[in-house]
Parts: structure tokens; sequence; C-alpha cells
């Protein structure tokens, strides 16, 4: 009863100071405002970068051909690799247990023709298996079958921005397309799939069996990656490592001394990497919090004592007729805390919506979550009570005759 009766009271006081108590909610407000803005851009952002990486595939290595050096003359020139193979691809199915799926990969930027349409895209050559460690999905006909590509068959599967470009409403399926100078059949369509992280079209590209990309369209023997899906994420170092000495083995390079002749990219350690940003970005976002909070906490200060010094002879009046100052304690203490509390819930109410407005009227990625919300109740709450409490502690402490005989 007696801490509504207090809530009661602070609350006449301060509206009693309408534009004063606005001043200092404002300081309040606007702080929590920016930080609920700021985090949920922030947290947004980061999930759509994890979330793109995560639809590259599951538990994924990335094997890529390397630069290797080597000598003209007196000049150093640098080239990419050429070792990385199919044998290779066989090796670290046959001695990685931990490996799910393998697909190797070779690709080249090729002009693909359908009666009057032409468009240039690029010519994917891999195996069935690509589909599943990269989450492609059928929007009509089928992926190819392994034995179409162990024939070296000429059938291709279309992204979707490609069948659109060529083939506009008509349905591509058993139509054939002209890849260079070769015909293909099409088999399928794949399912709009979107950008890569690195902003990488992975709609504009056909697939067509590895080996007949090798020997009948490309005319080459090497890959340039290899994507490796792995069965157990907790295996994934593991694996990186194993493949590392399996490659470094059958390219001779242990024996020679060389160093790596290829890369190999860890979606986890990316996703790791992607984290550790994300709790940089969320740390760097408290600092903006507390420097925000301790700005409109000096509001609340200098509030506090300007309703200390206007209000003495109140004060001493009221020791004088039996408050205790534990009581004046509370009751400013109580209009401190007040007054933190309704600019949080302010600057919250300011924040959310702004939000939603920004994640409405922009292509931004917006995450409302439940976390800075909560502590920015309980921050707006702490800085009412912190700033208070000195203001308060002085006006508990005063002199009643002194406090009476003030003007």
């Amino acid at each position: 009863m007696k801490v509504y009766k207090n809530i009661k009271i602070s609350r006449k006081i301060l509206l009693s100071h309408k534009l004063r108590t606005l001043l200092a909610l404002l300081g309040i407000s606007i702080g929590i405002a920016a930080v609920i803005v700021v985090v949920a851009l922030g947290e947004g952002a980061q999930d759509q970068i994890v979330k793109q990486i995560e639809e590259m595939g599951t538990n994924l290595l990335i094997v890529n051909t390397g630069q290797i050096k080597t000598s003209v003359g007196r000049v150093q020139k640098t080239r990419a690799a050429t070792t990385l193979s199919l044998s290779d691809a066989e090796k670290i199915i046959q001695y990685c247990s931990s490996v799910k799926h393998i697909a190797p990969t070779q690709h080249k930027n090729l002009s693909v023709k359908y009666g009057n349409y032409t468009t240039l895209t690029k010519v994917m050559g891999t195996t069935e298996k690509f589909f599943e460690i990269r989450k492609f999905k059928l929007e009509k006909g089928r992926a190819f079958l392994p034995n179409e590509n162990k024939t070296a068959l000429r059938v291709a599967v279309l992204g979707n921005q490609v069948a659109e470009n060529l083939f506009d409403l008509e349905d591509p399926v058993g139509k054939i397309i002209r890849v260079g100078n070769i015909p293909f059949k099409i088999i399928g369509v794949l399912k709009a799939k979107g950008s890569t992280p690195g902003g990488g079209n992975q709609d504009n590209q056909i697939f067509i069996p590895i080996r007949t990309a090798l020997k009948r369209v490309f005319n080459i023997n090497h890959l340039n990656a290899l994507y490796i899906q792995v069965s157990d994420k907790n295996k994934m170092e593991v694996v990186e490592t194993e493949i590392r000495e399996i490659l470094r083995e059958s390219h001779r390079l242990i024996a020679r001394n060389k160093p790596d002749d290829f890369t190999i990219q860890n979606q986890f350690r990316i996703i790791q990497v992607e984290q550790e940003t994300r709790s940089s970005f969320t740390l760097l976002i408290a600092g903006i919090a507390v420097i925000s909070l301790f700005v409109g906490g000096i509001g609340i200060l200098a509030i506090m004592f300007l309703s200390i010094k206007e209000r003495t002879n109140e004060i001493g009046l009221r020791i004088a007729v039996g408050a205790k100052p534990k009581d004046i304690l509370v009751q400013f203490l109580s209009e401190s805390t007040i007054l933190g509390l309704a600019g949080g819930m302010l600057g919250l109410a300011a924040g959310v919506f702004g939000s939603i407005i920004l994640g409405l009227t922009t292509q931004w990625s917006i995450k409302i979550s439940l976390e800075p919300i909560l502590y920015s109740i309980l921050f707006s709450m702490s800085v009412g009570l912190f700033f208070g409490t000195y203001p308060a502690r002085k006006a508990s402490i005063l002199d009643p005759i002194e406090a009476l005989h003030t003007e």
C-alpha cells in the first residue's frame, strides 16, 4: 500500500512539470530506441548471412585449386594449379570414412542457344551428388543419373534464370539446346535459389555430367573444385586434415617438400567467424547503449537535483511532522525510477515501431528479439535508480530546520 502511495505521489509530481519530465524521458528513450533499431538491423543482417552460408550446404568442405609459382627466365609468374582430378575425389571417398558425399566440379562461361535465343551462362560439370550437397531443388524434370555421367551423355539441368531467358513460359524439359556448338537434351529445371554470400548468381548456370564436361565440352582433365559433405559437423576439422594429407600425397607434394597447391574452405569455420563477428557487434552495441543511458542518466540526475532544490521546504516540513529519512529516500528514488522506466518503455516502443517500419519499407533484414528488449527495460530502471540514489540520499539527510528556512 505504501509503495502504491509513493508511486501515486511521484506520478503527480512528475506530471506537474510536464516539459521538464519530457526532456528527462527523451534522454533515456532516444538511447534505448537507437539501440533497439541498430540491434534489430545487426541481428537481421547476421542471420541472413548465416542462412545464406547454410543454404550452400550443411557440413560443407570446398577444396579449390590453389596458385603455384613458375619461373620464366627471371620473371616469377603465378597460375592456377591443374592437379586436382577425378582420382582425387575417388581417393577421398575411399579413405575418409566420415565423408558422406563428394561432388567434383569444373566450370566455364559459355554461350547457350535455343532457337533464336542466346544467353551467356556458367556451364558447370558435376555429378548428381552436387544437387544434394548444395541443396538445389528441382522444379521440373530430374537430375542426371550416375550412368549418364559414367557414359558422358549430353544431358543438362538448367538453372531457373537460364530457363527463363531461353524459354520464357515454354516448358524446357525434353528440348535441345546448344552449349557452344554441342547439342544437349534438357532433363530438368531447378527452383530459384538466389545469390551466394559473395554475390554469385546461382540461377544463371546450367549443369552437365562432369565426364561430359571434361571430355566433350572443355577438353581438359583437371577440376577446379571438390564439394565435400561431412557426415558429422564435429568431424569437420578431422576430415579437413585427412583430405589435406591425401591430396598432398596424391600430388606428390610431400616428397618434393612443396606447399599446398589447393585450398580447403571449411563452411563450419566461416559460420563460427560470422558468430564471432556478431558477438563483437553485440559488444559494440552494448557500449553504445551504456553511453546513451549514461547521457540519459545525467538528465535524470539534473532533474532530481532541481526537484530537490524546489521542494526543500516540503522536505523539511515532512521531516518535521514525522517523516523518516528512509521515507524521503524512497520517495525520490520512486520518482527517478519512474523516469527511467517510463523513458525505457517509450524508447522501447519507438525502437520496435521504427524497426518494423524499416523492415516494411526497405529490403533490409530485421530481427526483433526478446533479449535486447528485456535488457532495455532492466537498464532503464537501473539508470533511474543509479542516478537517482545520490540526489535522494542528499534529500533524506537535509536538516529540517534549515530546510524550512530555505526560500
